[in-house]
């Protein structure tokens, strides 16, 4: 009996429940506004309406999230007595000290707002930086992630975006040099070329005609046969892919070689 009236009294203190109460509130609200952000998400109108709100999103995301965790940590520590009021004063004064010290993460939290409000790239966007390619998988406030197509990802400070290229907006053009054996007659592989051309119109994400160009180089072991299309930059790897994939299959369908290299030795006699 004691040891439950214990608990009970322990319970009761202003301390505990209090303590509990704002824990369930601030989880209550965070869902709450994940939820909001979550309907915001799924509104946009088109494909690039929707890459641009789910940016937003995950900026507006990352400050509620800090925001509630101050407002938190200071409703409890009022709640065991410490002068928030004096605190947030010295907080104010810490911040300017904070402020010189840490410019660099200044610049990139500004930056950030920025690329958000000018558009300049959003989540899902394809992007050059010194010569490294990739999609846009997350926008923070300090830093910008950049996934390549072979899965490593560049953690780029947002201060940089003046180095940045967005080359979402424009289509992706694409070169494929198809080799050939040079005894393959020309009008031959030239009719198989346009049952190739006509297949990788079916791809989805082929935005323009596909086109043949003609005999780009006679190089050494074969006659290259170069075809050109257009497509969306974030699906250009697979649609590349798919091409290849439809040109070795013609190919085979229509007996036509595709040269490798090749060793010949030979043995001599009588030595």
């Amino acid at each position: 009996m004691e040891i439950a009236r214990g608990v009970l009294t322990f319970l009761g203190k202003k301390q505990v429940y209090g303590l509990a109460v704002i824990l369930l509130v601030g989880i209550v609200l965070y869902a709450l506004g994940k939820k909001l952000i979550q309907k915001i998400l799924n509104s946009g109108k088109n494909a690039y309406e929707m890459k641009k709100r789910r940016t937003i999103v995950k900026l507006i995301s990352n400050i509620f999230k800090y925001v509630m965790y101050i407002v938190l940590i200071l409703a409890i520590l009022n709640l065991y007595g410490v002068d928030t009021n004096a605190l947030i004063a010295s907080l104010g004064i810490v911040g300017a000290v904070l402020g010189l010290a840490l410019q660099d993460t200044i610049k990139d939290f500004i930056s950030g707002i920025t690329i958000i409000m000018d558009n300049f790239f959003v989540v899902g966007d394809i992007v050059t930086f010194n010569g490294f390619t990739g999609e846009i998988i997350e926008l923070g406030l300090k830093t910008t992630k950049i996934k390549k197509v072979n899965g490593e990802v560049l953690v780029l400070s947002n201060r940089n975006i003046d180095q940045v290229v967005n080359i979402s907006q424009e289509l992706a053009n694409i070169f494929i040099d198809i080799p050939t054996a040079y005894e393959e007659k020309t009008t031959k592989v030239e009719k198989t070329i346009e049952k190739i051309l006509t297949e990788i119109k079916k791809i989805p994400g082929v935005k323009k005609e596909p086109t043949y160009l003609g005999i780009s180089e006679l190089s050494d072991s074969s006659v290259k046969y170069t075809i050109s299309f257009y497509c969306s930059q974030e699906k250009q790897w697979q649609i590349k892919r798919d091409a290849l994939k439809i040109i070795k299959t013609l190919y085979d369908k229509d007996k036509i070689k595709i040269p490798y290299t090749q060793i010949e030795v030979h043995h001599e006699q009588g030595i």
